[in-house]
């Protein structure tokens, strides 16, 4: 009885043996216990055992695939002739590159194969692959790696589930998600991507994520290049700096992410964490430098400070504050109510200074009416202490629907609501001028208040035909109250020409007076209450059939309506006669373009 025990446990233990040694590979394979074989009839039983034999032919053909070495070779003859089965050790060479596997499948007649455990594929030391399953497709060179998929080369690190590899053509796509980490740290992930190894040329498409120690890039489609480091953009991107915080945003251009500068098409517009936009057509970017360039259709906004530059062409220099500006450029400050215009512009964040020239005009719309000023410079300054000051330099024109005038230049203070007008100031409200070397004008409530001229002066209302009311003098101070003069003080040399109106409502005398003071009080509707001279007072009446035409001026006369601006666009218009009256010689010659 024990003896025949015995013999049974033998016997048993052989037929667990022998199981063992001819189960399919896969079953060997604790880590792929499901694995199935790229060719049919890969289970098989009633299997013999082989030794393995080395071939002596060269193994270094590109085209096919050699077992260099496998513990076990098992075939199954009856069930198929087309594979081998291997375990144990498995290593394979197909030109410079080697496999080795814990078991294979090993297809020799087509050099395909199917290797299961630990799967690590080395191409001559530039790359090595490790998963845990890889179909071989000898006919089409082509490699399926599956199962923690990693791939090493000296540019970069892959890491997915699933991954296609050309042999051909050198080319690895993965399709279910995956993450490439190149050698200088960058990590991009996404869900489908095409490497080519050649060109080190990487597409990344699906749900993009570039991140560094510098940046993050999130877009759907990104060609990047392993060795320049510059990402191609083809998609909706934004790129975000984690050093200051600046936001791009693009759909089309590159970015280098080693020098941290591109060029992005389509409307890209660039952010920095303070608020300032730079938008155009094209924007080129320099992070490292902290400088922008945009061209075509260009808007840099400021929303810390309320404003907008716009132009053909933006400058941005980030370190200075400093912005430029070309080609119909238009710097909006909401802030302070003011917009200026030209064809070169220029804005300093630090120094709180814009001015625009060529064509420059300025709408100030602080007030009720908006205030149209012209000249060949318009800059604004805003002090330490947050006053604005409007600055104009030669060939002043401004318009608003109650006043208008022109001077060579002048300056518009916040703080006390003066606009400062310089060499030959002129300033016209209804059918009244008034003109001299100065003019201080008051604005309270968006209505003149009170005018100054500091050094002579000369105030003129036409009563129509060729008759004008005059008075000059060296000093004058007017008060206005409804849009209205009420009051005149002139002092020094007085002089005085005007037509009183009698009580019929008709002119026939000119009175012609001279005095050191004046004082006029006017009523409504601009009708003269009272006049005042002293202390001396000399002059004459002249009725008007007697009079010459040398009484109907005084020695002072100047009418300028002739460049009087008169609409909002008018202020442009810089006449050869104006320019004469400034002193200015009109040339006559032309240019010739040859």
């Amino acid at each position: 009885m024990r003896a025949a025990t015995v013999s049974w446990r033998l016997a048993l233990m052989l037929v667990v043996l022998i199981g063992a040694m001819c189960c399919p590979v896969d079953a060997l394979s604790q880590q792929n216990n499901n694995a199935v074989a790229a060719k049919p009839g890969a289970t098989t039983s009633h299997i013999r055992r082989i030794t393995p034999k080395i071939p002596d032919a060269n193994r270094y053909d590109p085209g096919k695939v050699f077992l260099e070495n496998a513990d076990a070779l098992i075939a199954n003859e009856q069930r198929s002739t087309e594979y081998k089965v291997l375990r144990g050790n498995v290593r394979f060479r197909r030109g410079n590159m080697t496999l080795t596997c814990d078991s294979a499948y090993f297809y020799e007649a087509s050099s395909s194969l199917d290797a299961f455990g630990h799967v690590v594929m080395n191409q001559a030391d530039t790359l090595i692959a490790y998963c845990n399953k890889m179909n071989y497709f000898g006919d089409v060179e082509v490699a399926k790696l599956r199962g923690s998929v990693r791939v090493v080369n000296r540019s970069m690190t892959v890491t997915t589930e699933n991954l296609d590899y050309d042999m051909l053509n050198n080319v690895a796509r993965y399709f279910n998600g995956g993450t490439v980490v190149d050698k200088s740290g960058t990590r991009i992930t996404s869900s489908v991507a095409r490497y080519e190894h050649d060109t080190k040329k990487v597409q990344f498409t699906s749900n993009v994520r570039l991140v560094n120690n510098k940046m993050k890039l999130n877009t759907d489609i990104l060609d990047y290049n392993m060795r320049t480091h510059i990402a191609t953009i083809e998609d909706e991107t934004e790129i975000i700096s984690l050093e200051d915080g600046h936001i791009i945003h693009t759909s089309s251009g590159w970015y280098n992410l080693s020098s941290e500068e591109g060029t992005m098409y389509n409307r890209s517009s660039v952010t920095t964490k303070e608020g300032q936009t730079l938008v155009g057509d094209v924007v080129y970017y320099d992070r490292r430098n902290d400088k922008g360039q945009a061209q075509g259709n260009v808007v840099m906004t400021d929303k810390r400070n309320d404003r907008t530059l716009r132009g053909d062409v933006v400058d941005y220099d980030r370190r200075t504050g400093v912005g430029k500006a070309r080609g119909h450029v238009v710097l909006t400050d909401m802030k302070n109510k003011v917009i200026l215009e030209g064809e070169v512009g220029y804005h300093n964040e630090k120094t709180k200074e814009s001015y625009v020239t060529e064509n420059a005009i300025a709408r100030e719309f602080s007030q009720k009416d908006t205030v149209y000023v012209h000249a060949d410079t318009l800059r604004t300054i805003t002090t330490a202490d947050n006053v604005r000051i409007l600055i104009a330099n030669k060939y002043v024109r401004f318009y608003r629907k109650d006043i208008q005038g022109v001077c060579d230049s002048a300056a518009i203070n916040e703080k006390d609501s003066i606009l400062n007008m310089y060499r030959h100031a002129i300033v016209w409200s209804e059918s009244r001028q008034i003109s001299g070397d100065e003019i201080n004008v008051h604005v309270q409530d968006s209505v003149v208040d009170w005018a100054k001229l500091p050094q002579w002066g000369l105030l003129v209302e036409h009563l129509g035909e060729n008759y004008y009311n005059q008075l000059s003098g060296r000093t004058m101070h007017a008060t206005f109250e409804n849009q209205e003069l009420r009051r005149l003080d002139v002092s020094g040399d007085v002089e005085a020409l005007f037509y009183p109106m009698e009580n019929d409502s008709t002119y026939n005398k000119l009175v012609n007076t001279n005095s050191a003071y004046l004082t006029i009080d006017l009523k409504a509707k601009q009708e003269v209450e009272k006049i005042k001279m002293w202390p001396d007072v000399s002059g004459r009446v002249v009725p008007l059939f007697l009079a010459k035409n040398s009484d109907l001026r005084l020695s002072r006369f100047r009418w300028y309506e002739a460049i009087r601006p008169k609409d909002p666009l008018d202020v442009l218009n810089v006449s050869e006669e104006m320019r004469s009256i400034f002193g200015e010689a009109v040339s006559t010659r032309r240019t010739v373009i040859r």
